[in-house]
């Protein structure tokens, strides 16, 4: 009878051990996904404030303080971000040549310099070392 009790405690201890694990890292995952919505939202609270604002030679300043937001949140939160600097400037490789006239040379500058705001924020360095002069407090 002993090694029937045995047996049973060690076939619950080993469910217990591998419930544990499938929950953790279910946990995780959870986790990241939870970071890069909120990392999402940073981002889109940003590009909301950029178009808002309207303001002369901000925008690098938005591209990092929403990358910086974002990154703030975790790895999926940085994830998120990378993602949406990402497809932003490879859409607007795109789109700013039909709507905005600008020929393939300036836009490539522009998304160099876009893209290196989105990384300084994302590195977690102040993205205030973008912003313009004069931009009111609120943003």
């Amino acid at each position: 009878m002993r090694t029937t009790i045995g047996v049973h405690t060690m076939k619950l201890f080993t469910g217990l051990i591998l419930c544990s694990l499938v929950l953790g890292v279910h946990s995780q995952w959870m986790s990241f996904f939870g970071e890069a919505y909120e990392g999402a939202k940073d981002m889109w609270r940003a590009y909301s404030d950029m178009r808002e604002a309207n303001y002369k030679d901000a925008d690098k300043y938005f591209h990092a303080r929403g990358n910086y937001d974002a990154a703030r949140r975790g790895p999926g939160g940085a994830w998120a971000a990378k993602v949406i600097s990402d497809a932003r400037e490879n859409i607007q490789r795109f789109t700013d040549p039909l709507f905005k006239g600008t020929t393939s040379g300036q836009g490539q500058e522009d998304s160099r310099a876009d893209q290196a705001a989105n990384e300084w924020g994302r590195s977690g360095k102040d993205p205030n070392h973008f912003r313009p002069a004069g931009l009111p407090d609120k943003y």
